[in-house]
């Protein structure tokens, strides 16, 4: 009963739309590593003003390193190691690469992340110019698009990719409903 009246309450508010939530669009990520081997998961909630990643990563995955990593979106939804299968990172505007670019960023930059001694690690980012389904920029299109970790940490500024080395992980985005 309270739960309902709080829901009533919300949606007068205008806060919370029963249709809304459940139409939220959801994908999965299963991130693997060049052997293959599955060392975390992510997943992400497009919402009306961009997309909401959430990454996990398994203590003490194998082949990563303690560390900061760079984290790109990359174009094609395709993981065969060494992972060049992914394309080059999703830059539909065509921008240059990086946070500190003058003409960036690409719509795929992500921030670093920092792989901690125990290897375990969850991290939340939100990528305003990104869509799952729907609209400009989004990610599940014709040839899908990927989530890529590379080997260094992105500097934010040097074309094309920030100079973060070769690519250690990978993960396909799917829907979450196909699953």
């Amino acid at each position: 009963m309270k739960e309902n009246a709080l829901l009533i309450a919300l949606f007068v508010l205008g806060l919370y739309s029963r249709d809304a939530a459940l139409a939220q669009e959801t994908a999965r990520v299963r991130i693997i590593n060049t052997e293959r081997q599955e060392i975390g998961q992510a997943t992400l909630t497009d919402t009306p003003a961009g997309v909401v990643i959430t990454l996990t990563l398994r203590e003490k995955p194998k082949g990563l390193s303690p560390g900061p990593r760079a984290l790109h979106i990359h174009a094609v939804g395709k993981c065969e190691p060494p992972f060049k299968s992914a394309g080059d990172h999703y830059n539909p505007e065509k921008k240059h690469h990086g946070f500190l670019a003058k003409d960036g960023p690409h719509a795929g930059d992500l921030p670093n992340i920092h792989i901690p001694e125990s290897g375990q690690l969850t991290v939340e980012f939100f990528a305003p110019d990104l869509r799952l389904k729907e609209g400009k920029n989004r990610l599940m299109d014709e040839d899908g698009s990927a989530i890529v970790i590379h080997a260094q940490k992105d500097d934010y500024r040097t074309d094309p990719a920030g100079n973060a080395g070769d690519r250690i992980a990978c993960g396909v985005i799917e829907s979450a409903k196909s699953k």
